[in-house]
């Protein structure tokens, strides 16, 4: 993949584009496999590749520059703009809404944000594509809801334009720290979610709720998992660290009972949007701290399923999951030391299968899952 951006040094986020795309895949699942030597794992499969570029679904763009003649992209450490819109790992979708957008801002006035200063409004711009109707969510990340006024008052305008906004808000993100957004959000849009399908599984993104960034290999993660699951005559199941439900809607069936946890009440209610929209009725999502939940739960589920943030699900459910022993614990990771640490804990546990998912490329990062069968 050519980057213009990386070529001048202006842009180094993708540490490793200059390394042959097969070597990076090979890179990585060397990592893995010396993380994971101590565990004896008993079948590796190969790894699933990813486009190397127009992959990504979601731009995390700061503004910068003026009300005029905005910039959106990144400052590097010295403060300097650097403008993105040209970036390849986004699709061409993407470059006529940007150019709207800038157009926009100017319209509605929307000052960017001055770090050094601390003046300005407009923070960032977050952008998400739908990939099954090529449908948009934007939110306006705002210092203060100072703006909120002209905003709403410019939007008619950028509605007509740009038609395939399907759900526009503003988050308000007070604090003058690199934070990506504040704990409001003000909806500008008749619609609250954007909706999305992958395996034929509907799927529905609010402004707050996670979602990955990599629609081609998250849908081969979710089917990997369905098809993992099947395999094993599961009848009750544990989704924790849910998000909006992917993996726990792709492995649910109508016999299965699924509980699905996840700390946003953003993505659960997604979550549930989707299991009404499936007619599946053995499925509970709820609002809640994963380990809290768990280690406060009678049940013994056959499986459990964990996808939990960089950090692992830690010393305390690790301990839990080996005290209440479910047959079989499904492991969805983006970062692979945690997961290696998490299972050395597990240790009544042997892992079956492990399969790298290059949900990042150009970087070191990558996604794995991971099944475990209690010994």
């Amino acid at each position: 993949m050519h980057c213009a951006r990386y070529s001048t040094g202006a842009c180094r986020s993708c540490q490793w584009l200059e390394k042959a795309y097969p070597q990076q895949l090979s890179d990585k699942q060397q990592h893995l496999e010396n993380l994971l030597q101590p565990h004896a794992v008993q079948r590796w499969l190969p790894v699933q590749v990813s486009m190397q570029s127009a992959f990504r679904n979601k731009a995390k763009m700061v503004v910068s520059g003026s009300v005029e003649r905005p910039l959106l992209g990144m400052l590097q450490r010295d403060g300097t703009a650097v403008d993105l819109c040209d970036c390849p790992l986004y699709p061409a979708s993407f470059a006529p809404v940007f150019a709207v957008l800038k157009t926009f801002i100017a319209r509605a006035g929307l000052t960017p944000y001055h770090v050094a200063r601390r003046r300005g409004e407009l923070k960032y711009l977050l952008l998400t594509e739908s990939t099954q109707h090529g449908t948009f969510m934007l939110r306006f990340v705002l210092r203060s809801e100072t703006k909120l006024t002209q905003l709403r008052a410019a939007l008619p305008w950028l509605q007509q334009r740009l038609p395939q906004l399907e759900v526009i808000s503003a988050n308000i993100q007070p604090v003058h720290q690199a934070i990506m957004e504040g704990k409001t959000e003000i909806i500008l849009s008749d619609a609250t979610a954007l909706a999305e399908r992958l395996n034929q599984v509907p799927l529905y993104i609010r402004p707050q709720s996670f979602f990955q960034t990599n629609p081609q290999v998250a849908a081969a993660l979710y089917a990997t998992a369905r098809d993992w699951v099947a395999e094993l005559n599961i009848r009750s199941m544990w989704d924790l660290f849910c998000g909006v439900g992917g993996f726990g809607l792709h492995c649910a069936s109508p016999e299965m009972r699924l509980t699905g946890i996840e700390i946003s009440a953003e993505a659960i209610a997604c979550a549930r949007r989707s299991a009404d929209q499936l007619g599946l009725t053995q499925v509970a999502f709820q609002a809640l701290d994963s380990t809290q939940f768990a280690t406060g739960n009678a049940e013994i589920p056959d499986l459990v399923l964990v996808n939990p943030p960089r950090r692992g699900i830690g010393s305390e459910l690790c301990a839990y999951l080996s005290h209440m022993a479910p047959d079989y614990i499904l492991y969805s990771s983006c970062n692979a030391e945690s997961m290696a640490k998490d299972m050395t804990e597990l240790a009544n546990y042997r892992a079956l299968r492990v399969q790298l998912f290059d949900m990042f490329p150009h970087t070191a990062h990558y996604e794995v899952l991971t099944l475990l069968k209690r010994a």
